[in-house]
């Protein structure tokens, strides 16, 4: 069975969905004002495995993802641009589905956009004011912490030890760590009419309103960022508790912080890549390996000799496995083979999503293909089992996303390494052993191996 370390309780916990065979799952998107960076998508590659390996062990999942689309920072690009708040939620709304599309993320349920959902937020607004648990400060409306005894149960954060600096909200409010439901129009912004007056909603309110719209007033799973659990998630908690009176979300999941050079990625600091310039230097599996070899809630830390690596590795397992297809012809049978490989691989992913532990199987499989395919002669049972090992690595796919797609690229690669070979096959008819040999080694510096077999010379990757 599946277990999930659930932030909320501080524990691992075994994996009971609300609804039997079905999986509600929530998690924060993008605000929309530029292209998301490198942090974001370990995040949404993060739950696009968790979701893809739920539907691999036989749920159907309902995935929401939300689209910020008015925020201090759209209000800010559009300023700084001359164009309309909406001009910009457009074009970036355009961009995000363009880049999570290259990182090989499936396309979710439901994106629900926070300007399409205004009226159910003043009703949970209204429904938290006629409660006592709101009030209106000038058109501002801000929730009343002091009236939930239970806030800060998910970050385990005491009102009386929080720090300046985490102050979610400035303003006139009753306690400075009340945060704000409804925000007052201000001039040059875009606004809706209210029973307060004009103005637009807090951050925190979208999430649960869509949440709930989507997936009801309790759900399974709610995802992001380790950097959201404060004050964003708190406060959903917070303000979607307080309305209903039922719990909120069973399972509360964080993804780890992603640094870089060991540092906290920051525009200051000059060391801030959006996703789009990554992906324009390395293809998207050897970004999904960078991010799936490591459990999702140990930090990563981002360097080019890292990727690089993840790059090759992404090589040589594709290479396996296209080397595999080629020589069993006919994919089928291979169950034995398979059922191993997919039992330990369940095995690691049971255990909250471990995609370190799954990886290494993949790695494992790979190295027995390769082992397979040094033969000169292969069996039918040898065939079975290679069968079986390639069947694996595609299950496997399903969920990582890491095997390169066959590609002109690919094919042309291939096609010089045969006439490299040929060459060297040529030198070694006129018994140019010095030429043959040379070429050999120059093969091997850039980890290209060369095998000399009864059934003639084949190569892979190192």
């Amino acid at each position: 069975m599946i277990k999930i370390s659930n932030t909320l309780t501080r524990k691992k916990e075994t994996f009971v969905p609300l609804i039997n065979g079905h999986v509600s799952m929530y998690v924060c998107g993008p605000t929309v004002y530029d292209f998301f960076h490198i942090g974001n998508a370990r995040t949404f590659i993060t739950f696009d495995m968790v979701r893809k390996y739920l539907e691999f062990s036989g749920y159907k999942v309902t995935y929401v993802m939300n689209i910020t689309d008015v925020d201090d920072k759209i209000i800010e690009r559009a300023n700084k641009e001359g164009i309309s708040t909406k001009e910009v939620a457009e074009k970036y709304t355009e961009e995000f589905f363009r880049d999570v599309e290259a990182l090989k993320i499936k396309k979710a349920t439901f994106y629900p956009k926070a300007t399409e959902h205004i009226e159910e937020m003043l009703e949970l607004v209204q429904a938290l004011e006629q409660k006592g648990i709101a009030y209106n400060s000038d058109g501002d409306v801000f929730f009343d912490i002091s009236k939930d005894k239970n806030y800060g149960k998910l970050s385990g954060k005491k009102l009386e030890n929080l720090q300046a600096s985490e102050r979610s909200e400035q303003g006139d409010k009753k306690n400075n760590f009340d945060f704000a439901l409804w925000k007052s129009a201000k001039e040059g912004e875009p606004f809706w009419e209210s029973p307060w007056g004009n103005g637009r909603p807090g951050w925190h309110l979208e999430c649960s309103v869509m949440s709930s719209k989507y997936l009801g007033e309790t759900f399974d799973i709610h995802g992001g960022g380790i950097d959201l659990t404060f004050p964003h998630h708190e406060n959903e908690i917070a303000q979607s508790e307080c309305s209903t009176g039922k719990p909120f979300v069973k399972y509360w999941m964080h993804a780890e912080f992603l640094n870089i050079n060991d540092e906290k990625m920051s525009k200051s600091l000059g060391n801030f890549f959006t996703a789009r310039e990554v992906l324009k230097k390395y293809p998207a599996e050897a970004i999904r390996m960078l991010f799936l070899q490591k459990h999702y809630k140990s930090p990563i830390n981002y360097e080019v000799v890292f990727i690089e690596e993840a790059k090759n590795s992404v090589e040589k397992i594709t290479n396996a496995y296209r080397r595999g297809l080629e020589r069993a012809g006919v994919l089928k049978g291979g169950e034995f083979a398979y059922r191993n490989r997919i039992e330990d691989f369940k095995i690691g992913m049971d255990d909250d999503f471990n995609t370190a532990i799954g990886i290494s199987i993949v790695f494992n499989s790979a190295k027995e293909i390769n082992l397979l395919l040094e033969k000169d002669f292969l069996s039918e049972e040898d065939l079975d089992e290679l069968n079986g090992e390639l069947r694996f690595l595609e299950a496997a796919d399903s969920i990582l996303g890491i095997l390169l797609p066959k590609s002109e690229t690919g094919d042309k690669f291939n096609a010089l390494m045969s006439v490299v070979l040929k060459l060297r096959s040529s030198l070694r008819d006129k018994k140019d052993w010095e030429s043959s040999d040379l070429l050999r080694k120059e093969l091997e510096n850039i980890g290209i191996r060369i095998n000399d077999t009864s059934q003639g010379t084949k190569w892979d990757l190192k």
